[in-house]
């Protein structure tokens, strides 16, 4: 699924133009962004919990060359679905 069809379906089940609807989706991806940037996590009830961790920096190869090489540290982004979504995708 893609942003475009997050759009249509929230312009479908809502009644609402798809300028208004595209308005609102970017709104809402604009704040999460800035939730995780400002360093807080991103809780949704129901569906699960969006947060930023760091890695540390460390060593590894080149899986091609075998050179050894050194990985830079950095921030990634992690996803824990709730119980709620998980037993509606087992269900």
């Amino acid at each position: 699924m893609t942003k475009a069809d997050i759009i249509r379906n929230v312009h479908e089940r809502m009644g609402i133009s798809k300028s208004d609807s595209a308005r609102f989706v970017e709104s809402v991806f604009d704040i999460i962004k800035e939730t995780l940037a400002g360093g807080e996590d991103v809780k949704i009830s129901g569906f699960g919990k969006l947060n930023i961790k760091e890695k540390a920096a460390r060593r590894g190869r080149n899986p091609q060359t075998g050179e050894e090489m050194k990985i830079s540290a950095r921030k990634v982004l992690t996803f824990k679905s709730s119980q709620v979504l998980k037993k509606s995708l087992n269900d």
